[in-house]
């Protein structure tokens, strides 16, 4: 919208128009911050090269945090949200599941993202995140339901899983290992690329979006 506003303003001044690339800005945990890598080997870095090779104009902004929640990205939400932010991608949720948190508490605190975002007239691409199943099938099923109920409610642009890029090799620890880091938690650099595989399409969707 406020792309299509500065064109409005620009044609009817007879200025000549240009291609302004769109500023994204990834609201996330160490999965988006690129923990235990280098820079040009993390998330946000390899979906610029992705995004570069695709020729779409576009630049991300790394807004990820190592360890945060639901509830401390909600506290960053309105101050991640200036001016040149023209979109948003929200993934997180992993930590609040680390610790347990109840779901309707994380169902809040992203509620509380989503809303800052519509205020500020900025689109989302809301990533989910899916429940392990040791803190039982009940936690599993309201946990889960956040983020497609959410989009939904919202009208955003969703993906269903973080790790969407990896296939069928998120069931099979064998084919996982050479993506992971030693933790077993974060993605190594090639783990990275195949998640970027997946979300860049996304990415796409987004850009198209906010350029409307």
């Amino acid at each position: 919208m406020r792309k299509a506003i500065i064109g409005i303003v620009t044609s009817l001044l007879g200025v000549p128009a240009w291609a302004e690339p769109i500023t994204i800005a990834a609201l996330g945990d160490s999965l988006t911050q690129g923990y235990g890598l280098a820079v040009e080997d993390g998330f946000v870095a390899q979906l610029q090269s992705w995004a570069d090779t695709q020729g779409v104009e576009v630049t991300l902004i790394n807004a990820g945090v190592s360890g945060d929640t639901t509830a401390s990205g909600l506290s960053r939400a309105v101050w991640t949200l200036t001016p040149d932010v023209d979109a948003m991608i929200v993934a997180l949720g992993g930590n609040d599941l680390l610790r347990g948190i109840d779901p309707d508490v994380s169902r809040a605190n992203l509620t509380g993202i989503l809303e800052a975002a519509k205020t500020a007239d900025v689109k989302v691409l809301l990533i989910g995140m899916k429940a392990p199943g040791n803190y039982g099938p009940e936690y599993k099923t309201r946990f889960d339901a956040i983020y497609p109920e959410l989009a939904a409610e919202f009208g955003m642009l969703y993906l269903d899983d973080f790790f969407t890029g990896f296939g069928e090799a998120v069931n099979d620890p064998a084919s996982l290992r050479p993506l992971m880091q030693s933790d077993g938690i974060h993605p190594n650099p090639d783990g990275v690329k195949q998640i970027v595989a997946g979300i860049g399409p996304k990415l796409i969707e987004l850009v198209g979006k906010t350029a409307d």
